[in-house]
């Protein structure tokens, strides 16, 4: 497994922006894929975007245009750089790790968005 620890949530107004980050325990060169997903309550978890080990980007339709994920593989850190935030984006967002045998999650962090 990877632990993975994500940082950089809190509380925005609508159009502001945010930057999450995720510090993954391995090279994220040896993952098949990182992503970030969202819960909101009430809701199913989501995807958002990911990012796999050839660097292809992958986003939600809901997100695309808005947010970019990248990553800084000397920090094995991946990030999801959110802009024109809406009040709809409000949720915790979790990072993900496919590592080819299992999937790893973060503890979460919480983005809300206000009016």
């Amino acid at each position: 497994q990877v632990q993975l620890v994500e940082s950089g949530g809190g509380l925005v107004q609508a159009g502001g922006s945010l930057r999450l980050s995720c510090a993954a325990s391995r090279r994220i060169f040896s993952l098949r894929a990182m992503g970030w997903y969202r819960q909101a309550p009430g809701k199913q978890r989501e995807l958002v975007a990911t990012i796999t080990r050839g660097g292809s980007t992958n986003y939600a339709d809901s997100v695309k245009g808005r947010f970019i994920i990248s990553r800084d593989s000397a920090k094995n850190t991946v990030y999801l750089q959110m802009n024109s935030l809406k009040l709809e984006d409000t949720a915790v967002y979790y990072c993900n790790a496919d590592d080819f045998q299992t999937d790893s999650w973060g503890q979460g962090t919480q983005v809300t968005v206000s009016s």
